[in-house]
């Protein structure tokens, strides 16, 4: 009875695949994916939340996007906090520009509710044709390399300097040569095409520290710790400020690209557009997304988007909905495994955010370098976020070179309307709220 409905529910067989091989898929996600596990609690910490209610948040959140994914739009996508999301919500927002992290993640909801509502309007459509591809790319590029920056800062290996602003740290200190190893490591493997490369570089390096007395074992298994601390707290008011608005675009604008490209990305990988090119269910796949950032915002994490590691459950022959179902119910296995979690030291997951960010820095080779009106923009965006500490000024800015560069040159019919608006709306605040 239950296979029948399995079979039916998610078209197996239409989509040439089995049960045993939707289970193999999603493991495979999982575990490529499994890191957030402990480096999103690491991150949200720092802002003031709670350790263990963050732990908690991250896989509930992490195993509902999964589910609605799965259940109703029938992709095998897997979802989880976004990483690069979580850092600008934590050194941007809540200590960079001072606001609590209760309105960040009122700010985090608000962008959800958004990307929910452009979705079931379709509007989002109309958005991403209009954002400029070097935008894209120079945005992309530059989370990640606001990712090297926090990771470098977290382990030690640059640190503040009176005369040069930075400076190269210590490297004989512990915390810097294990970041450095946790990163050669998992670098290495992934070359390799070990599975789970990053979540080994991160276990590995923490237990090596336990050994060598630099990191203490808390435990690998317990009931999971209370949410309550983070559960409902969002501030709704606060996010409501006017100056946050430009944090409430950061995150609708990051989550909004990065799922699209996602699930654009994945489902070219695993045969399922259509005649034409397109997602079916594409509408269905982005309110999954935005609604799994609803739920994260009011469980106590920042915003959960669709994971490119989907793709590994792809290769795996992951083609249906159960592959997400089945990543959702590891999630919610691993609020078990709390104690672990805690035992993972920053440093350890240092090595794993320097090695994201070579992957999202990649996106720099698709720049037109010979087109000064287009690489200019590109590259403004990408060192304004590490130099600013913030994705939400690289946006800015990189929106308002954009339109004054292409002005300038008289290249006027490479301005739409919604980069021109946006690009005023960006330089107001800059000139009159900061």
């Amino acid at each position: 009875m239950l296979k029948h409905w399995i079979d039916n529910h998610f078209k197996l067989a239409e989509h040439g695949t089995t049960v045993k091989t939707e289970v193999i898929a999603g493991i495979t996600t999982f575990l490529t994916m499994a890191y957030i596990i402990f480096v999103n609690p690491s991150i949200l910490s720092e802002s003031g939340m709670d350790y263990g209610a963050v732990f908690v948040a991250t896989c509930v959140a992490s195993a509902l996007g999964c589910l609605i994914m799965g259940l109703w739009a029938n992709y095998p996508v897997a979802l989880a906090p976004g990483m690069g999301l979580n850092a600008f919500f934590t050194y941007g927002v809540v200590m960079g520009m001072g606001y609590t992290w209760e309105a960040a993640l009122g700010a985090v909801f608000l962008s959800g509710l958004t990307f929910f509502l452009l979705s079931i309007f379709r509007i989002r459509e109309w958005i991403i044709n209009s954002i400029p591809t070097s935008l894209r790319l120079g945005i992309a590029a530059g989370i990640g390399l606001f990712l090297a920056m926090i990771a470098l800062k977290n382990a030690g290996i640059v640190v503040a300097n009176d005369a040069t602003y930075v400076a190269l740290g210590d490297l004989t200190e512990p915390a810097a040569l294990y970041a450095l190893l946790g990163f050669f490591v998992i670098t290495a493997l992934a070359y390799r095409r070990v599975t789970g490369a990053v979540m080994i570089g991160i276990l590995g390096v923490t237990v090596l520290a336990m050994l060598l007395g630099h990191n203490e074992f808390g435990g690998v298994m317990s009931m999971p710790p209370s949410v309550a601390p983070t559960f409902m707290a969002m501030d709704l008011a606060g996010a409501l400020d006017v100056a946050m608005l430009s944090v409430v675009f950061a995150f609708l604008f990051v989550d909004l690209f990065d799922t699209s490209g996602t699930l654009i990305g994945v489902a070219h990988r695993g045969g399922l557009l259509d005649e034409q090119g397109k997602l079916p269910r594409i509408g269905k796949a982005m309110m999954a997304d935005s609604s799994a950032s609803m739920a994260g915002a009011a469980l106590g994490t920042s915003t959960t988007t669709s994971y490119i590691e989907s793709t590994a459950g792809i290769v795996s022959g992951g083609r249906t909905g159960l592959t997400a179902v089945v990543v959702a119910v590891l999630f919610l296995v691993s609020l078990f495994f709390a104690p672990l979690a805690g035992s993972i030291p920053a440093y350890a997951t240092a090595g794993a955010l320097l090695y994201v960010a070579v992957l999202m820095a990649g996106s720099l080779a698709h720049a037109d370098w010979d087109d000064a009106t287009e690489a200019a923009p590109v590259l403004i965006a990408a060192l304004a976020m590490p130099l600013t500490f913030s994705i939400a000024e690289g946006i800015a800015l990189g929106f308002i070179s954009y339109a004054a560069i292409k002005a300038l040159a008289g290249r006027f019919k490479d301005l739409n309307p919604a980069v021109i608006i946006l690009a005023l709306v960006f330089a107001a605040k800059v000139l009159f709220l900061d």
